[in-house]
């Protein structure tokens, strides 16, 4: 016994502009990852380079550490 069904199919017209668009939003997406994966990878530069001036003594980070504890270093 065989199942026989209506399926609506849009014109091919249609098909390809709404294939278009989804290759235009597929776009926006993978520029946006770029972007966010850009802007964590200098922050993780950033960090690290932090870290390294605060251990190797280029930067003083007694102060910021002293405001965050509400600890007077004067």
């Amino acid at each position: 016994m065989m199942d026989t069904r209506n399926l609506a199919i849009p014109p091919v017209t249609e098909q390809k502009a709404i294939a278009t668009w989804i290759a235009q939003e597929t776009d926006k997406f993978d520029t946006l990852t770029a972007e966010a994966q850009r802007a964590i990878d200098l922050l993780q530069e950033r960090r690290t380079a932090l870290i390294s001036a605060a251990v190797t003594g280029r930067i003083d980070v007694r102060a910021v550490a002293a405001v965050a504890t509400g600890v007077n270093v004067r």
